[in-house]
């Protein structure tokens, strides 16, 4: 059942973004040779009647292009010019080139006002849930409501900040907490965590917990929605900032095999947690393939721009040249995680 949800979920993700660039391009009025889910050998393609696109499903479920005219450095001399994509309109080629994070974004939000609508929102802010007397945070003087405000001098608005914040501190340093209690004090406090072994494991523990009520309703999902979104987004920039300073290690990145090995943990919890793994995915998709990197669509439009502010046309072998390049590197990194994933696994 984990394979099976693994395909399904990476085939939705990657599903719904080429979807995005599909659509955009077709309204484009772009010449589209294919839309394929998946990478690898065909294992399954049709075609529409009067419809030059070939839909394909392929082997391998770790990702998913749309092959449109215009984007290879040879031009295609049996395809109209004005259904090459380098015709369009700059406008045109950017709802394209974007469209397929857009759609990804959209499917996250939808999830996420899903879930809360049919099991109930829990609270974004950081407001403290039950704290357990024999860690620190309790020791500390923290209680059951308080809000933090900061931690170590930066600003967290929602859970999610709290989480990376703690992700990020070497193991066994201490945090410190800017609250507001319950008759509005600000305080500060100072966390050391405790080594304690949780499920053979040993963790660093402060102690502190989310609260676990819940709210529902239509007005409440949709509130959800949008701000675990924002939330999400917003955390996934602080990640990539903190690679590049080395406050996180490629450790905590996961390819496809630490996300099966997640797909599998999720299951086993239930559906709510499955659907937002889908949710927390295909923003990432999205949030990825805007990060301004050849390869990804965020450095295609960065090139689109260039051109756009330059009135300078860069040459496709050359940007061709820098996306296959940007690519390999992508691949690089992918097979380092991959092995790191699998030593993790093994631990």
């Amino acid at each position: 059942m984990t394979l099976i949800y693994f395909i399904l979920i990476l085939g939705a993700t990657v599903f719904i973004h080429e979807l995005g660039h599909f659509l955009f391009a077709k309204k484009a009025g772009v010449y589209c040779y294919e839309f394929s889910v998946g990478m690898g050998p065909k294992i399954f393609s049709f075609n529409r009647k009067n419809d030059e696109t070939k839909y394909c499903i392929r082997l391998l479920p770790i990702g998913g292009f749309v092959k449109m005219a215009g984007e290879e450095i040879e031009a295609d001399e049996n395809i109209p010019d004005d259904k090459r994509m380098q015709t369009k309109s700059f406008v045109q080629r950017f709802l394209i080139i974007v469209s397929g994070a857009v759609f990804n974004f959209l499917l996250g939000i939808i999830l996420l006002f899903t879930i809360a609508l049919i099991f109930g929102s829990v609270e974004t802010k950081p407001y403290l849930g039950e704290l357990d007397p024999n860690y620190s945070a309790y020791k500390s003087g923290l209680r059951e409501g308080d809000l933090i405000l900061k931690m170590d001098d930066r600003r967290v608005r929602t859970w999610d900040d709290v989480f990376v914040g703690l992700e990020i501190k070497n193991p066994g340093e201490e945090v410190k907490f800017e609250f507001k209690d319950e008759f509005d004090n600000i305080n500060t406090v100072y966390v050391s965590p405790v080594k304690d072994v949780i499920d053979d494991e040993e963790r660093y523990v402060y102690g502190i917990s989310m609260p676990d009520t819940k709210k529902y309703g239509v007005i409440s999902s949709i509130e959800y929605a949008f701000t675990k979104f924002i939330s999400i987004y917003r955390t996934m920039i602080r990640v990539i900032f903190s690679l590049f300073s080395g406050a996180l290690g490629l450790g905590n990145l996961a390819g496809p095999v630490g996300i099966y090995n997640l797909v599998g943990e999720q299951a086993r919890v239930g559906v709510e947690n499955i659907l937002y793994l889908v949710a927390f995915l295909s923003i990432n998709v999205g949030f990825i393939n805007l990060i301004p990197f050849p390869a990804f669509d965020g450095g295609r439009a960065v090139f689109l721009i260039f051109e756009k502010g330059t009135k300078k046309t860069i040459s496709p072998n050359i940007e061709n040249t820098i996306h296959a390049v940007g690519f390999a590197l992508l691949m690089l990194l992918m097979v380092i995680i991959t092995i790191q994933d699998i030593k993790n696994i093994i631990k």
